[in-house]
């Protein structure tokens, strides 16, 4: 599924000309952190936030409040990473869509992208996750995927989950086989294993196992 054909339009953005009133009764009726806006020339302002809302004064004007205006939107070319980054930044559930030419599209929202991506092979498809480490300036995401490949392994998806000034972390999604062996391919070229679930998983099970038997037969 294309990520434009995620885009709703059931909710029209309200004008500025509207009743404080007006926005305050789309709040308690939706789940929407926020609610579009537009001038009477039906331009995109921006968005009210629930929590700014519920302190104006209901029988004023939207127009008197515009200082209150969020500014963010997406555009209908916009990768569904951006969009979900543009979500997180702005701590919203709902994000507006707008064209190349500025016209107002509509809006996605924030389960529906988040359901696309676990769509995505990362999650859908089988296979085990491993976190490694190494020094900022060492690590290369071409080497990572030599090691995968290397033990003929799928890379089936991998991104940056820590860095600082000195260490980068990256989560790996492999498919295809097990991780023991590409575990000890990365130490090997020097990477530390924060943590994997699959294989390793199994020993460390199996040794919690041995030592529940070493106590028992203690006793």
């Amino acid at each position: 599924m294309k990520l434009s054909e995620l885009i709703i339009n059931d909710i029209k953005p309200l004008n500025t000309s509207s009743k404080t009133s007006h926005l305050q009764l789309l709040f308690n009726q939706l789940t929407f952190s926020h609610i579009p806006v537009k001038d009477n020339n039906g331009t995109y302002l921006g968005c009210f936030s629930e929590t700014d809302a519920h302190c104006f004064d209901n029988d004023k004007p939207l127009n008197e409040y515009k200082y209150a205006l969020e500014d963010f939107f997406v555009r209908n070319n916009t990768i569904w990473l951006d969009v979900l980054e543009a979500f997180a930044i702005n701590s919203t559930n709902i994000m507006p869509v707008l064209s190349e030419q500025n016209e107002y599209l509509g809006y996605y929202e924030l389960k529906d992208v988040i359901s696309l991506f676990s769509e995505s092979p990362f999650f859908s498809e089988a296979g085990g996750i491993l976190v490694v480490e190494k020094g900022i300036n060492d690590y290369s995401f071409s080497e990572i995927s030599q090691i995968v490949e290397s033990n003929d392994a799928k890379l089936l998806g991998a991104f940056i989950s820590r860095m600082n000034t000195d260490l980068v972390q990256v989560t790996l999604k492999i498919g295809n086989t097990g991780l023991n062996e590409i575990i000890q391919t990365f130490r090997r070229y020097s990477y530390n294993i924060v943590s994997g679930h699959e294989e390793d998983g199994y020993i460390e099970s199996l040794k919690e196992r041995s030592d529940y038997l070493k106590k028992y037969l203690n006793m």
